[in-house]
């Protein structure tokens, strides 16, 4: 499956599952990236990280570490 690192900018995309554990997970659901929600990929930093956006309403910048543990599928 495709990951958000590997989103293109300008793509929404819907969170299908989150990899990773404890601490770590708890975070990333804790900015409201959880399954089903919708993600919109509005920048990403000249070097990849981080990576700008949208969800929920809000801004987001996320490293690429944590792009990678969610796991997505275009809309």
């Amino acid at each position: 499956m495709k990951t958000l690192r590997e989103t293109n900018i300008g793509a929404t995309v819907k969170v299908v599952r989150l990899h990773g554990e404890g601490a770590v997970k708890r975070r990333i659901m804790d900015m409201g990236i959880t399954k089903g929600v919708e993600v919109f990929v509005r920048k990403v930093a000249p070097l990849g990280d981080p990576i700008e956006v949208t969800v929920r309403g809000y801004e987001l910048s996320l490293r690429k570490a944590d792009a990678e543990m969610i796991e997505v599928t275009e809309i």
